[in-house]
């Protein structure tokens, strides 16, 4: 499974606003300059987010976003599934229940759980706030 650019820029958008100095909605445009990113695309990409109920937007000449809930309260996985959908390596782990005729007589299907559970742990233990203090690491000794 590979995460599309929508999710991995979905993070990006998603640090950048946390990481935001002031408690002022930020604009689309600030974000695309800071992260080298198209403003259409993030637009595109915030407008999911805003609908998951993962970002609230204001209008008006001071607007922009901010997030709903603080940083340690988001996971990478339920940011990255927002705008990419599931993680399941394989169509037939999509959904609750599997539909595929062969998933009893599947061997390979247990590889796919593993997998699968194994993606699912990791994006659920990292959160937003573990980003955030891992950007915060990488740029503290070009600060110096």
């Amino acid at each position: 499974m590979k995460i599309s650019t929508r999710g991995r820029y979905a993070l990006r958008l998603m640090m950048d606003i946390a990481l935001a100095e002031s408690d002022a909605p930020v604009r689309i445009k600030d974000i695309a300059v800071r992260q080298e990113l198209s403003e259409k695309y993030l637009e595109q990409i915030v407008s999911v987010l805003n609908k998951a109920g993962q970002v609230r937007s204001s209008r008006g000449p001071q607007g922009g976003y901010r997030l709903t809930r603080a940083p340690e309260e988001y996971t990478a996985g339920e940011i990255v599934s927002a705008v990419e959908g599931g993680f399941a390596p394989v169509a037939c782990l999509e959904s609750e229940v599997n539909e595929c005729p062969r998933h009893q007589a599947c061997a390979t299907l247990r590889l796919w759980k593993k997998l699968n559970d194994a993606i699912q742990s990791v994006m659920e233990s990292v959160t937003l706030a573990d980003l955030i203090q891992w950007q915060r690491e990488l740029e503290a000794p070009q600060k110096k």
